[in-house]
């Protein structure tokens, strides 16, 4: 066995005892790093793009696309007799796990946003996020403990999430959305099969209830029609807001997506914002420290848990609660 072999050998088996991982894939980068063939076949790769969670991806897609045979029946084989088709995959696209939209901590949050401002219409602008899932915000409904609901009880997405804390989520409506724009450097239009096809993919097999959330969301945008921009995020931004309606009051919301930037862009996103012509505001849902001027209420960062932030023109930015798990669990304070 060669360096490379031992040391993806070494790589596999540290992700199938990471914390997080699925038993099925943890069983199948054992199976991986287990096998010469296997190894040899995962450096067909480019260098960058020979990790287990893309290779069990570009797997599962050629499973699901039924170009091979179901992930946990032939893994092994389909990788070291497909080596060229899953570096392929591996080289064209990137990993793109737990896409499912933030529902349950965004929807009070824009509502929120439109009911300080007076708005009746809004353009959501999503930042970071490829698929562009969290622009179904409004056409959601989201069950909180103790019997509270919001959005629309008859949507075919339906999230839940826990309150702690005294304070209840307030019940203000989302308004008419009016326009919705995705902006990421490699946006993924999900009324493209193939694209659909991948987010699935990047979930694992047995991860039953994370997949039928997604393919909920993923037909639920797909009839929503959003825009796609590419791109560098800040870059875009003002054409972004531009395909947002005079009479709308653009919503710019990042979940968990400026901690891919560096300082130096977090700040000139903030700075693009606050410099526009119009009225526009920025919700946040990022780690303690993230997202500039939002404060973070003494906390340190990397505590375990993030900040519900709001900024509006004319003033500094708000913050409206914590949330952790991904917003399944919030404590709301705002308002």
């Amino acid at each position: 066995m060669s360096g490379t072999s031992r040391s993806l050998a070494a790589q596999y088996r540290r992700f199938a005892d990471a914390e997080g991982t699925s038993p099925l894939q943890a069983r199948l980068a054992l199976a991986i790093s287990r096998s010469a063939d296997a190894l040899h076949a995962v450096e067909a790769a480019p260098p960058q793009r020979r990790g287990p969670a893309l290779v069990l991806a570009a797997l599962h897609d050629l499973a699901l696309a039924e170009r091979a045979p179901a992930l946990e029946d032939a893994a092994v084989d389909t990788l070291v007799h497909r080596a060229d088709e899953v570096a392929a995959i591996a080289a064209r696209r990137r990993h793109r796990p737990d896409e499912a939209g933030r529902h349950a901590v965004l929807h009070p949050a824009v509502a929120e946003a439109a009911h300080r401002t007076g708005a009746d219409a809004i353009g959501l602008i999503d930042l970071g996020r490829p698929a562009g899932l969290n622009l179904a915000v409004d056409r959601v409904g989201v069950r909180y403990d103790a019997g509270a609901t919001r959005g629309d009880p008859a949507s075919p997405v339906q999230r839940a999430a826990t309150v702690v804390g005294g304070r209840p989520v307030p019940a203000h409506p989302v308004p008419d959305v009016v326009a919705r724009i995705a902006v990421d450097r490699e946006p993924l239009d999900v009324a493209d099969t193939e694209n659909a096809r991948w987010l699935r993919a990047c979930l694992p097999p047995d991860a039953t209830d994370q997949r039928r959330d997604l393919d909920t969301e993923i037909a639920l945008v797909a009839t929503l029609g959003p825009r796609y921009l590419g791109g560098d995020p800040v870059d875009r931004l003002t054409e972004a807001l531009a395909h947002v309606p005079d009479d709308a009051l653009p919503v710019v919301t990042t979940t968990w997506a400026l901690s891919r930037l560096s300082a130096a862009r977090r700040q000139r996103f903030a700075d693009v914002i606050g410099a526009t012509d119009r009225p526009v505001a920025w919700v946040s849902v990022e780690g303690v420290g993230v997202a500039p001027g939002v404060p973070t209420l003494g906390d340190r960062p990397a505590s375990g848990h993030s900040i519900i932030g709001l900024a509006l023109p004319g003033g500094p930015p708000d913050v409206l609660g914590r949330c952790w798990s991904r917003g399944r669990l919030l404590s709301w304070f705002g308002g």
